[in-house]
């Protein structure tokens, strides 16, 4: 059974690293989370590593800047690892074709832009409309703040028809902008795939981006059996993913499941989230309201 902790710095000293999300646990799209700041600063002035683990569908350089630009601290993270770095290194491998059509708002055209050193030169992946692409890459809705996925069924239903797969460069499902819950591209993949279609995945909770994260961790002299707590308000993909690599998961409520577990956000009902999480079948190692 879960153990509800307090605060990250009960349990941080058996960890030599951490998987952090984003969303909902460092911040919540439009400013971060002091007391979140403040426990990945702790733990980083302790020796630990802090690596930021999200599903954004952008490469890391991007993910950074909007870092910056909310004000996140360069001294609360080491690294920064995407779905948007496993997902590209998947495209620019040809894993939906050379032609493909870009499903997504213009802030992810950095996705096809900013090639990675090892496909400089190699790189054969062209944008093209929906009539002539060989599949599909979707980084989410076209307008995120407006669209639902079923906005998308007569595309995805043409695209089922062609046999276009699609990689889905984000595997949530929403994500909370602020006070306004918004379709992640998850969503998009999930319905084309109730729809008979193939979508491919290298986000949470899949493998291509853990195997990611470690290699980029061990580059900075991390062991191999470093421990590692995976953190996230994610049940699907923070807590499944660290349950499929075998490490440790400290489970966020007051994210994404906030209104699951009593009117407490600060302190989350066992009952409930014993009844909740054994629905879902989950059970992380630690649960905690708010990453502080």
């Amino acid at each position: 059974m879960t153990r509800i902790v307090q605060s990250l710095a009960e349990i941080s000293a058996s960890y030599d690293a951490l998987f952090c999300d984003l969303w909902g646990c460092l911040h919540n799209g439009v400013a971060p989370f002091p007391e979140a700041v403040a426990a990945l600063q702790a733990f980083r002035a302790k020796g630990g590593k802090v690596v930021l683990l999200t599903n954004a569908p952008r490469p890391a350089k991007y993910v950074i800047a909007t870092l910056d630009r909310m004000g996140v601290p360069k001294d609360a993270y080491d690294l920064v690892v995407s779905s948007g770095d496993a997902a590209q290194d998947a495209m620019f491998a040809g894993a939906v074709g050379s032609k493909v059509w870009q499903l997504g708002p213009e802030k992810d055209d950095g996705f096809f832009t900013e090639v990675p050193p090892d496909w400089q030169g190699q790189s054969s992946i062209e944008r093209v409309p929906f009539e002539e692409a060989e599949g599909i890459v979707c980084t989410g809705p076209f307008d995120e703040l407006n669209e639902v996925p079923e906005d998308y069924r007569p595309k995805f239903l043409l695209a089922k028809m062609r046999g276009l797969p699609m990689l889905c460069a984000n595997p949530d499902i929403v994500v909370d902008l602020g006070e306004q819950r918004i379709y992640c591209a998850g969503a998009l993949a999930a319905l084309y795939e109730e729809m008979g279609g193939t979508a491919l995945y290298f986000g949470k909770p899949h493998p291509p981006i853990y195997d990611l994260a470690r290699r980029k961790l061990a580059a900075v002299g991390l062991p191999e059996d470093a421990g590692i707590l995976a953190i996230g308000d994610g049940i699907n993909t923070d807590v499944m993913g660290a349950a499929g690599e075998g490490i440790d998961a400290l489970f966020v409520t007051g994210g994404l499941a906030v209104d699951q577990f009593g009117p407490d956000r600060r302190n989350p009902s066992p009952e409930l989230l014993t009844a909740w999480l054994a629905a879902r079948q989950q059970d992380p190692t630690y649960t905690i309201s708010t990453l502080r």
